[in-house]
C-alpha cells in the first residue's frame, strides 16, 4: 500500500510541476516521474555531533533531499553513528554516493552506500513459542 501511495505522490508532484500550454503538457514526462522514485542512502561512520539538519545540509548539494535522519539510541537519545538520506531521484542519490563515500563530515570519514531493506527477524513473540505448548 505504501508503494502505491509513493507512486501516486510522485506522479501528482510531477504533474503539478508541469506547465500546460496550448493543450500540451511540457516539462518532465510521466515516464520520468515513475523513473525518479525515491532513493535511500545509508550513511555510516557519522560523528556524534552530526544531527538531521547538518546531514541534510551536507547532502543537499547533489539534488532534492526529501529526508535526512540520524538514527539515535532510544534510551539515551545519543546518535548511533549512522543515518539515512532520501533523494527524490535515483540519479541524485548515485551522484551523492560516488562523491561523498570516504569524505570527511564533522571530523569523521563517512561511508555511503545504497540502503537495503532490513531482513525480517525471527521471533517477536516475546520469548513465547506457540508451537512448543
Amino acid at each position: 500500500m505504501a508503494f502505491y501511495n509513493k507512486i501516486g505522490g510522485v506522479m501528482r508532484q510531477s504533474i503539478s510541476q508541469n506547465c500546460i500550454s496550448n493543450g500540451q503538457v511540457t516539462g518532465p514526462s510521466m515516464f520520468n516521474a515513475v523513473r525518479c522514485m525515491s532513493s535511500k542512502l545509508f550513511i555510516g561512520g557519522l560523528s556524534y555531533q552530526t544531527d538531521d539538519h547538518s546531514l541534510k545540509e551536507a547532502f543537499s548539494g547533489f539534488g532534492d533531499v526529501t529526508e535526512a535522519r540520524v538514527v539515535t539510541d532510544r534510551e539515551t537519545g545519543r546518535s548511533r553513528g549512522f543515518g539515512f538520506v532520501n533523494y527524490s531521484c535515483d540519479d541524485s542519490a548515485n551522484e551523492a554516493m560516488k562523491a561523498m563515500d570516504g569524505q570527511e563530515l564533522n571530523g569523521r570519514s563517512i561511508r555511503v552506500s545504497l540502503a537495503t531493506e532490513r531482513a525480517p527477524r525471527p521471533g517477536g513473540n516475546g520469548g513465547y513459542n506457540r508451537e512448543r505448548y
